[in-house]
């Protein structure tokens, strides 16, 4: 028997759920009015699953889910609320969220749901599903762009950024690299027309923003 936590500031409906699952066989080892109690009760009883309300008092939801996580990883969080806002959705999946339902979710919805997240999947209400798949549909493409945009270097001269960013001249870099100062200055005029910058500087902090390469 699968336990669950129901956390929500709406007495209400924290006890309405709380009778609905013990009536489909879950067991229900505890409700909290608020995200501190829910925490809480997340570390004494690490439940399998946790109903969480988005819009809690003093804290949301979205902070809390990390904080049952941390104090219980093998619990799963699923949100249950109001919102139907994108950003929202998003930034649950973000915080470790392994649902997304609106409160308007028939309750054999929420039990298929409930179950699927504890087998080890996802829920998201149909109509968040929709968004979530706009929502990484716009991101792709947008990561798609920029990598098209993004100018290749070549392994020797990422070597040779990597050698002026920590400080080396070109007839320094010339020695270690056993080439030419005119050869480095070749290669450093190369990156430079790749990247369309004027200096090495902007080129080293270029590369080091992409993680292509390690600067002290």
């Amino acid at each position: 028997m699968a336990s669950v936590l129901v956390v929500d500031d709406a007495e209400l409906f924290r006890e309405a759920l709380r009778a609905a699952f013990v009536q489909e066989g879950f067991d229900v080892v505890g409700v909290a009015a608020d995200a501190m109690k829910g925490i809480d009760l997340t570390r004494e009883f690490e439940p399998d699953l946790v109903m969480l309300d988005l819009l809690m008092p003093g804290m949301s939801g979205l902070e809390v889910v990390g904080a049952m996580i941390k104090a219980s990883p093998t619990t799963r969080v699923v949100l249950l609320t109001a919102s139907e806002s994108a950003e929202d959705l998003l930034a649950a999946v973000k915080a470790g969220a392994s649902g997304y339902l609106t409160k308007d979710t028939p309750l054999p919805r929420l039990v298929d749901a409930m179950n699927d997240v504890l087998e080890g999947g996802a829920a998201v209400s149909p109509a968040m599903g929709g968004k979530l798949f706009s929502s990484l549909r716009d991101l792709l493409r947008h990561h798609g762009s920029a990598s098209a945009r993004q100018p290749e270097l070549t392994g020797r001269e990422l070597e040779i950024l990597t050698l002026v960013g920590v400080g080396n001249t070109s007839r320094e870099i010339a020695d270690q690299l056993y080439i030419s100062e005119n050869t480095v200055r070749n290669h450093v005029r190369n990156i430079l027309d790749k990247l369309g910058m004027k200096s090495r500087f902007e080129a080293v902090n270029w590369a080091h923003r992409e993680g292509l390469i390690e600067v002290r």
